[in-house]
């Protein structure tokens, strides 16, 4: 709670002090009392909106809602705030409030938020908009109350409701799937095998002959008998994105949403989707999803922060690519996007289109050790195209897939 004089308060202030001094030394009683009228004024003002502080004990009520949330980047998002009575309080506590609501910069642009307001006997109703602007988790709130006495000489600001996160996922384009990837591996299929998959809606029991990595440890351990995950999506090719972390700024963001993306139109295409952000395991961001949906997917990104050093983001990419055996069991398609890479890294990419199809989109059209990485890639088997940051992600997808929808 902040308590304090207003403008008009302060000026009767100084003004009653000067006429009260004035009379004191004069001697003048009525000159005294014409100074003390003023500043009574102001503290009953000050009383007065001290009894009804909009923050004291649980007279207010605040709720916000957020739509949507979360919001992709370059979106806007409707926020309503509702301040209302709890059951038994006066309605003094809500009268002449003005609300003002707070939001990071990364919602509101710097500017005010301009809100529309609606006022009923027992609530008061906020709705504005805001506009996200950045990935990434942006405070809301809380708001701020003020109220001033009848007189205008005093007034109490407070704050009412908690901080809230507004999650902002990255801006992503529509993409379409290759028909090529939408069939099942000839191979597989005529055999009546299945493809691996991490997407599992349901669990059945164990049966001699299953894979012991597709047994559900947790509901194993509460049934008291093995269970395993099902696989609802036998027969599609799984699909490995993987996101070699430049560092924070507008390549980060570039490569997030482009990787979300081709993520997304692989998942909506009902092939087993696996996002790999290139942060170090022992890192405690560390995401790596597996078997995600739709939001899982867009989560796993919100929080990436880039790599700092090259040398992080090589270990980081090094350790994703020894772990994909395991994430896609050896046979799935596996699409990078990728930054200019060394030896090592050019060297690990190479044997893993030894075993499966791999596809690239390498960040850098005139840096020649983009080049290098291109060509490398290229003589290794891999589906290669180059582009800068910021290029259209449907174009640079369009490119890479050869036109194939």
């Amino acid at each position: 709670m902040r308590l304090r004089p207003t403008r008009r308060g302060t000026g009767l202030l100084v003004l009653g002090a000067a006429v009260a001094t004035t009379g004191t030394a004069l001697g003048s009683t009525d000159l005294l009392t014409l100074g003390t009228l003023p500043v009574l004024l102001v503290l009953l003002g000050l009383l007065g909106v001290g009894l009804v502080d909009p923050g004291r004990g649980r007279g207010l009520r605040t709720r916000r809602t957020v739509r949507p949330d979360p919001v992709h980047a370059g979106r806007s998002a409707d926020v309503h705030v509702e301040v209302a009575l709890t059951r038994g309080a006066s309605r003094a506590r809500l009268a002449d409030l003005r609300l003002r609501e707070q939001a990071a910069v990364e919602l509101s642009g710097g500017r005010p938020l301009r809100a529309t307001v609606s006022r009923e006997p027992r609530a008061v109703r906020l709705r504005y908009p805001v506009q996200a602007t950045r990935r990434g988790r942006w405070a809301l709130g809380p708001l701020v109350v003020t109220r001033t006495d009848p007189f205008g000489v005093a007034q109490v600001r407070a704050t009412l409701g908690e901080r809230e996160t507004l999650t902002v996922w990255p801006a992503v384009a529509d993409l379409p799937a290759p028909r090529e990837l939408l069939v099942a591996e000839p191979e597989r299929s005529v055999v009546g095998a299945r493809s691996p998959a991490a997407d599992d809606a349901a669990l059945r029991d164990y049966r001699v002959g299953d894979d012991l990595r597709r047994v559900h440890w947790p509901s194993s351990a509460r049934r008291g008998e093995l269970v395993v995950r099902s696989d609802e999506r036998a027969g599609m090719r799984p699909v490995t994105v993987l996101l070699d972390q430049p560092p924070a700024g507008e390549d980060l963001e570039w490569s997030i949403s482009l990787a979300a993306s081709v993520a997304l139109a692989m998942h909506g295409a009902g092939h087993p989707t696996h996002l790999l952000t290139g942060t170090a395991v022992d890192d405690p961001r560390a995401t790596r999803v597996e078997a995600p949906g739709r939001q899982q997917l867009l989560e796993a990104t919100v929080d990436l922060t880039g790599h700092d050093t090259a040398a992080a983001a090589r270990d980081a990419l090094l350790a994703e690519i020894r772990g994909l055996d395991e994430t896609d069991g050896g046979s799935g398609l596996v699409v990078a996007v990728l930054g200019p890479q060394g030896t090592d890294g050019r060297a690990a990419l190479a044997g893993v289109s030894q075993t499966r199809p791999g596809w690239a989109v390498v960040r850098g059209t005139e840096d020649p050790a983009a080049d290098a990485t291109a060509t490398a890639l290229r003589r290794a088997g891999w589906r290669v195209v180059q582009a800068d940051p910021g290029d259209d992600l449907a174009g640079t997808w369009w490119r890479l897939t050869g036109g194939a929808a």
